[in-house]
């Protein structure tokens, strides 16, 4: 989450009157994430979210977002709900922007996931996964490896400026994985981006997810890939092997991991490193110094991309045979 675009007083009670979700109280922005811009709502009832989807977020992607909230909600999956105004919409426009209401869901993310955070997110992971099977909409993982190439060509001539040797780390990275990326993987639903400011907890159990502005459709373990990077690292940079079979562990109880999944999971993880170190890179290089934004660390990424370099099993990611 972040704030790009400014919502004046006028504009806003201007739009919330045409919900029945009662009067306005205060809304402020949010400062976290990097995608779009995102204020916390209070009206006399409860309080919401609402979201104005900037420039990289294509109106026509947004249909299947806001669709699959509600479909996963149907399914049981704890996940905010678009709000509806009176004449049954649940996408507008603010400010110039494409804009949508959400519910507020309670709890809180955690900082330094615990081993209990880590087998919660797993069990919640693989039941999001079922839950989508059925979704009738799809929409194409614009952040998998053409869109890798393309971000490639996007920050080259600049990333030795973010960190000495990047380009060319990068580039023998992507090489390797365009000759030995896979297509033939159980797909689905996946979320895309489960850090852990998009999970919440309530007494350090599973509460609910949010942030669906990357669910695509595409490989199931590519989803688990994106979680052993954002959940299962040190402050350090060291891998806790510990949180991460305490993770997949979960996950399996719920949706049991194919031979060729769990073989393909050091190749996954390098992928998903790359993706989130070239995502960095490029909103580094590019994000505007006055957006009230904070942008986040590609060298966290670039030892994480080490790391599963050198990983020869899925075994070392904590699990056992299979």
């Amino acid at each position: 989450m972040a704030v790009y675009t400014d919502v004046s007083d006028e504009e806003l009670e201007a739009f919330i009157s045409s919900y029945d979700i009662g009067t306005l109280t205060s809304f402020k922005g949010i400062a976290e994430g990097v995608e779009n811009s995102n204020y916390l709502v209070h009206t006399d009832q409860r309080p919401y979210i609402l979201t104005l989807y900037e420039k990289r977020v294509r109106p026509e992607d947004l249909p299947y977002f806001l669709g699959l909230m509600e479909h996963l909600a149907a399914r049981g999956i704890s996940c905010p709900l678009p709000v509806r105004d009176r004449e049954g919409r649940a996408l507008r426009e603010l400010a110039g922007r494409p804009a949508a209401l959400i519910s507020f869901l309670d709890g809180l993310s955690v900082r330094r996931p615990a081993i209990e955070h880590c087998a919660g997110l797993g069990q919640a992971l693989a039941r999001f996964h079922l839950a989508g099977q059925d979704f009738p909409m799809s929409r194409e993982n614009d952040l998998s490896l053409p869109g890798w190439r393309a971000l490639y060509n996007d920050v080259s001539a600049s990333a030795d400026t973010v960190i000495p040797g990047l380009k060319c780390e990068i580039a023998r990275e992507l090489s390797h994985l365009e000759k030995h990326w896979l297509d033939d993987l159980p797909r689905g639903v996946i979320h895309a981006d489960i850090f852990p400011d998009n999970v919440f907890f309530l007494a350090d159990k599973f509460s609910g997810l949010i942030d669906f502005y990357f669910a695509c459709n595409d490989m199931l373990a590519f989803d688990v890939a994106v979680c052993l990077n954002a959940w299962c690292f040190e402050a350090d940079g060291s891998f806790n092997i510990t949180k991460a079979r305490a993770m997949l562990q979960a996950y399996e109880q719920e949706r049991k991991l194919t031979e060729t999944e769990l073989a393909s999971l050091p190749l996954l993880a390098r992928g998903a490193a790359l993706r989130f170190l070239l995502t960095r890179t490029y909103d580094l290089l590019n994000t505007d110094a006055n957006a009230l934004v904070k942008t986040k660390d590609p060298n966290e990424y670039l030892r994480k991309l080490r790391f599963h370099q050198r990983v020869t099993s899925y075994r070392d990611y904590g699990l056992g045979n299979h």
